[in-house]
């Protein structure tokens, strides 16, 4: 699935090298046939923004969307398990499955870091990564709804998503919760809190291994903030 490693790259903090391939995305996303007419538009025309706009002025609007809070953050597990200690196990089990599968990271980047999460499904097969696509659609179009909600073109990529996944957009309960959700009031300082929690987690990885015969999948569920843990 290329157009994974395209909607990866667009989902990363903006650089140089990454506007000069604009242009060779347009012609993936024009090309990909899993995609419906009015997704491609919305893309190819994200595309031709993104081109238009100078780079500091991009990875501005970035930071201001993606790194102010914790209702767009770009990892997975933040929107799964919270500040509860599962979200260290959950990294750890997705670790292992990219080094079972040859694909080592940068220590720097979080396993659920999202570009990244596709970037590595955009090297396995079609149907496997369509299926991974689909157990997380839960935090992906609630990802998509808030960016639609504030109005941000960012959002056709996780409409794009939907369509690889063979997933029809959210429905309207989600549009209707994510309408009605209060401010993000999180800390302006969760890079420092991400940093912190990935030099625990790279670590000691083994210390909080299950031992396991056979591979494990991580399952994606949307964590509910109004639930508590026993524990």
């Amino acid at each position: 699935m290329p157009m994974l490693k395209v909607i990866s790259a667009l989902l990363t903090y903006p650089r140089a090298e990454i506007q000069e391939a604009l242009p060779d995305m347009a012609d993936l996303v024009n090309a990909e046939s899993k995609l419906a007419v009015m997704q491609k538009a919305k893309l190819s025309d994200f595309i031709e923004s993104l081109r238009c706009t100078e780079l500091m002025e991009w990875q501005q609007n970035y930071a201001d969307l993606f790194d102010r809070g914790r209702h767009l953050s770009l990892h997975l597990f933040e929107h799964i398990h919270g500040e509860s200690r599962d979200r260290g196990q959950a990294m750890v089990e997705l670790m292992r499955i990219y080094q079972s599968h040859g694909y080592e990271i940068d220590v720097r980047e979080l396993p659920d870091y999202i570009p990244l999460f596709l970037e590595f499904l955009s090297r396995r097969p079609a149907d496997e990564a369509a299926e991974w696509l689909r157990g997380s659609m839960p935090v992906l179009q609630l990802l998509g709804a808030r960016l639609a909600e504030r109005g941000s073109s960012y959002a056709a990529l996780f409409d794009a998503l939907g369509a690889l996944a063979g997933v029809s957009g959210e429905g309207a309960e989600l549009r209707q919760q994510v309408a009605t959700e209060g401010p993000d009031d999180t800390l302006v300082r969760m890079d420092e809190i991400w940093e912190e929690e990935a030099v625990r987690f790279m670590g000691n990885p083994d210390g909080c291994r299950k031992p396991a015969a056979a591979e494990q999948p991580v399952v994606f569920h949307r964590h509910q903030p109004n639930q508590r843990r026993v524990g």
